[in-house]
């Protein structure tokens, strides 16, 4: 669907209220979002399809925004049907990597993030997705061999770190996880915070948006062991570390592979294969300390 095609559907939505006038927001490298303005409020407009070779649902982002909304998380959907999304516009700034490292904030986002994880599923309607980052990495991997990836010859070692990954993270906990925490997922009103985006919500460790928030926003060893240990409101010990360290490598793996796949698969205009080399590069040197 064109541009064109995008706006004239978003533009026959019923809800508005007279003359509409949209924006569009940059810098979603998963879906195409838009400003939109009526004559009675401002609304955040999200357009995508499922993406099913990244295991995205919108059904399954629909219900996840939707409980994280009850649970007072985040935005009031205020419409939606078929690939559209229509969701109450928050003023706020949209924090950056180095908002996130600041010691007055990681706090915050430690405990928006545990709040999310234990309070989402009690409000969640409908079937719930599960992201298993190995399984997830697995795909990846035969979905890169099925369209011929100029990643090939990295698979079988790639695939090898994957099962030492997977087993070195246990044993699990499982909460419900948002797993997708870069740092313009998360907004700062000026007196709290919220969380945005569900494209990858579902049951997970929580150790991997704990590694995802950290490899994303690059924290320092500091700062991860605070985190660890606010979260878990206990000393961080050399078992729980261990495990740690390898679901941040499994983060990292899979933003590096999900960039491979998005080199093949995505319409959306983004460098993709500098981002896969950048993610791929942030990999290795975590996988290399893990070692």
């Amino acid at each position: 669907m064109t541009d064109f095609d995008i706006i004239s559907k978003i533009k026959s939505l019923p809800i508005w209220q007279g003359d509409l006038k949209l924006e569009p927001l940059t810098g979603g490298i998963t879906n195409v979002n838009f400003l939109a303005k009526d004559n009675t409020d401002k609304y955040v407009v999200r357009f995508g399809d499922d993406i099913p070779e990244h295991h995205v649902m919108r059904f399954n982002e629909l219900a996840a925004n939707r409980a994280a909304y009850v649970a007072g998380l985040s935005p009031k959907v205020v419409y939606a049907e078929k690939r559209l999304t229509v969701l109450q516009y928050i003023e706020s700034t949209t924090l950056k990597e180095e908002d996130v490292r600041k010691p007055e904030m990681l706090p915050r986002i430690i405990e928006l993030i545990k709040e999310y994880h234990t309070e989402v599923p009690k409000h969640f309607r409908g079937p719930a997705m599960i992201f298993w980052v190995f399984h997830v990495i697995r795909d990846y991997s035969a979905t890169l061999l099925e369209n011929n990836t100029t990643h090939k010859s990295l698979m079988p070692e790639l695939l090898s770190i994957n099962e030492k990954l997977e087993k070195a993270s246990g044993p699990f906990d499982l909460v419900f996880g948002h797993n997708d925490l870069l740092c313009g997922n998360i907004l700062d009103d000026g007196n709290r915070l919220w969380l945005i985006d569900f494209d990858y919500a579902g049951f997970n460790s929580p150790l991997f948006d704990l590694g995802g928030l950290a490899s994303n926003n690059g924290l320092s060893e500091d700062q991860e062991i605070q985190m660890l240990e606010t979260y878990f409101e206990a000393p961080a010990n050399q078992e729980l570390l261990h495990r740690y360290e390898a679901m941040k490598c499994a983060s990292l793996l899979r933003e590096t592979m999900w960039s491979m796949v998005s080199e093949i698969k995505s319409e959306i205009d983004f460098d993709y294969e500098a981002y896969t080399a950048e993610n791929y590069s942030r990999f290795r040197s975590a996988y290399d300390n893990f070692l």
